[in-house]
């Protein structure tokens, strides 16, 4: 409080023309039927400053989650006090939340500034008139979610007859759906200032918001700035070019407009095809030599479509960047903590260093989770990975009020602008599989034709006018569908057009091999579970706690037939260990091998299929899941085996159609020339191996098949059960890619003596 204090004197002592953001990070917090205040800490939740407090135990430790329940019930508030000055009360004020998590009214001195409801906007508020010389009081009070969701939930039933929204009461409120609990996540309904907030203080000119338009034609860009500012004075704007001036112009009160332009621009390339390369500009409003505020973009130069053409299998789903068709390689992210504000700059690094050096090019942002904080972006622009990002939708419909749709617009509006700058955002999707949960999740059951016209009609609402509106007129040049999956995995047309999650594995109980056959045009969801590592398995449970169905363990399995699922397919495909700890690394095994199987069929579909995106990339807590890095950042083997699947080059052998077959892809996009080595022999080498060499030359951008033999014949020497296969392409410039097959089973391999 103290350096607060100083801070603020400093700023008085001085000219106050320029913009000033002080941040307020001393706060004190209570429930409101209690008394007592405790230390807060700002960004926070209430589940985490209950635990810096030791008012709760560690809420992801044993079976204590269903124990601490009872915090989403309540009502709770914050309070910060601090100084203001009479020579900063000569200047104009804002509050501005960047996040409130998420039904919160916000008061200063004892007087209401403003009520929020959405945890996914940010919310700016001039707040000069309510200050006073000296001491003032902030005060926020958070209700529960939980007891305002249920009540409107209740006058939805009441006023359409209509028992339950799909979804449930959470879909009332503007939330991370995750929190409620998920088959990977742990129920733990959050609130708190969960992003920065902050004083700004400026008198004469402010940059407001920062639009960049490009267009790209041979060897010209043209960057257009839409610069808007709080500029009375008319004060100039002026822009460097990775720290050259190229530009100025006075500025009014509204919109500016000022564009440069490039000659033999330095495109922006994904990850593994180039250079991620980025224009550093920064925008000054400036009296003469005095600058009055700033604002920095980092901008990539590049065109990215999404082509969705008939075509005489369906409909084409695939992206084109910088006119370039592109085959996306990567995973789904979900948020890395289930308490946000724990997640660092440094865990977002590991993340994206991790996603980078798996050989990846894409990872989508799922609609249960939240809009990444600025630094995930940040990174994803730097090391080239492409963002699929969803809106906050999540396996629901929607509320039918008027007031709904507003609140929606205005946080697509926030976050698009907040985004729209970015290189690395290839995609707006409206939901996560909403259309396919309307259509087949027996959604509609008991709903006569009016109350599903009710609904379907808040629906097409949402994801045909309100979201789509907005990305038309706020991010130009962007890609827009409305729900992904576009059609369930239960239809023959999933894997004829759009993008599929295909969850016949897993979910449908259908062995591995499946996926050879159940190849879509675009794979942006499935997967399989894994146990994460010993070490994370001991950060929750007791020594005694380690083994199958613990109430600890059971407390970390969210799928409800998660153990049971692992199970059935191991004794598909390993022998079952009897050692717990061998039970880890076996189901580990067991994940990267369907996984493995999984994106070797939709690379070797190339370009029938043009992405794979497995399910999951990371945790929000130490679980039993999908991921193939845990909590704590440790990978799975599961990780090593989608690094290995994903390189540039792939050698990729299968049973297909009566052939045995040895696929080369190629996502590099230039040709490459070297040898390709097959030899088929038995594992424990007790006859010479029969080999097969060839002279090859790989096209760029290319899946083909470089050996074929007749499957019938080739049993005749082959021992299914005793030999594999092993291929290796070297090329001419001394890199070797390999892979091995194995003719049956891995429980049914037999090693003679």
């Amino acid at each position: 409080m103290k350096r607060l204090i100083v801070i603020l004197f400093l700023i008085a002592s001085i000219s106050y023309s320029q913009v000033q953001k002080i941040s307020l990070s001393d706060w004190n917090f209570k429930n409101t039927k209690e008394a007592e205040w405790h230390k807060a800490n700002v960004p926070g939740t209430i589940h985490t400053d209950l635990l810096e407090n030791k008012l709760i135990e560690n809420p992801f430790y044993g079976t204590t989650e269903s124990s601490l329940q009872w915090i989403e019930k309540e009502d709770w508030e914050y309070t910060s006090d601090f100084n203001v000055s009479e020579e900063q009360l000569k200047n104009n004020c804002d509050v501005v939340f960047e996040g409130l998590d998420t039904y919160a009214d916000v008061y200063i001195n004892g007087e209401k500034l403003f009520s929020a409801n959405n945890m996914f906007r940010g919310w700016r508020n001039s707040c000069k008139n309510y200050f006073k010389p000296g001491k003032n009081t902030m005060r926020v009070l958070f209700h529960s979610p939980v007891i305002i969701e249920d009540s409107l939930s209740a006058a939805f039933t009441k006023e359409t007859g209509i028992k339950e929204m799909p979804g449930g009461s959470r879909v009332f409120t503007r939330k991370a759906a995750y929190h409620y609990g998920w088959d990977w996540s742990p129920r733990f309904v959050t609130c708190g200032i969960w992003r920065p907030v902050y004083l700004e203080f400026y008198e004469r000119g402010k940059i407001q918001d920062v639009e960049t338009i490009q267009n790209i034609s041979g060897n010209k860009a043209v960057i257009t700035f839409n610069i808007a500012c709080y500029n009375p004075d008319g004060y100039e704007l002026v822009i460097f070019e990775n720290g050259k001036e190229i530009g100025k112009t006075p500025a009014g009160q509204d919109r500016t407009v000022i564009s440069t332009e490039i000659n033999n621009p330095k495109l922006w390339w994904c990850n593994r095809l180039g250079e991620p390369y980025l224009y550093k500009y920064k925008i000054l409003l400036r009296n003469g030599k005095n600058t009055i505020d700033e604002k920095s973009l980092n901008i990539g130069l590049r065109t990215i479509e999404l082509v969705q053409d008939k075509d005489s299998a369906g409909v084409s789903f695939y992206f084109k960047l910088n006119g370039v068709p592109v085959f996306m390689k990567g995973a789904n992210f979900i948020p890395p903590d289930n308490f946000l504000p724990r997640v660092t700059k440094e865990k977002y690094s590991q993340l994206i260093t991790t996603a980078v050096n798996s050989n990846m090019n894409m990872l989508r942002v799922w609609g249960g989770g939240v809009y990444e904080d600025d630094e995930f972006y940040n990174l994803c622009d730097e090391n080239g990975i492409l963002v699929w990002q969803d809106f906050m939708f999540a396996c629901s419909m929607v509320p039918i009020e008027k007031e709904f749709s507003e609140n929606v617009y205005k946080e697509a509006v926030y976050n698009i602008k907040r985004l729209r700058n970015h290189p690395c955002i290839a995609l707006w999707s409206g939901n996560n599989e909403s259309d396919e949960g309307w259509k087949n999740w027996g959604w509609q059951n008991d709903l006569n034709e009016t109350k599903k016209k009710l609904l379907s009609g808040a629906y097409e609402n949402i994801f045909t006018n309100v979201l789509p509106s907005a990305v038309s007129e706020l991010h130009k040049n962007s890609n827009y569908v409305s729900s992904s999956p576009k059609i369930g995995w239960g239809h023959k047309e999933s894997l004829t057009e759009g993008d599929s999650h295909y969850w016949g594995v897993w979910w449908g109980m259908e062995p591995f091999e499946v996926f050879n056959n159940k190849v879509g045009r675009f794979m942006s969801e499935y997967g399989f579970q894994g146990f994460p590592n010993m070490t994370t398995l001991k950060s929750f449970a007791a020594d005694e706690e380690l083994f199958l169905y613990s109430n600890s363990l059971k407390a970390h399995q969210k799928h409800p037939v998660g153990f049971e699922t692992i199970q059935k397919y191991m004794e598909m495909y390993y022998k079952t260990p009897s050692n717990f700890s061998a039970y880890i690394m076996t189901s580990q095994r067991l994940q990267a091998y369907g996984i493995k199987t999984a994106i070797e069929a939709h690379r070797r579909a190339k370009p029938y299929c043009m992405g794979t995106l497995y399910w999951q990339f990371n945790d929000c807590n130490p679980v039993i899941s999908w991921s193939g890095i845990d909590y704590y950042g440790s990978p799975k083997l599961l990780q090593s085996a989608v690094t290995n699947a994903f390189s540039d080059i792939l050698v990729s052998p299968v049973e297909e159609n009566g052939k045995l077959r040895v696929y080369i892809v190629n996502d590099l996009l230039k040709d490459i020339k070297g040898t390709l080595e097959i030899s088929i022999q038995p594992f424990n080498g007790i006859r010479p191996p029969e080999k097969y060499l060839f002279e090859v030359v790989v096209k760029g951008n290319s899946s083909e098949i470089f050996f074929e033999k007749d499957l019938t014949a080739a049993l005749k020497t082959i021992d299914r059960y005793t030999d594999y296969l092993s291929a290796f392409l070297i090329t001419d410039d001394g890199k070797i890619y390999s892979n091995e097959y194995y003719f049956c089973k891995p429980n049914e391999i037999k090693i003679i003596k």
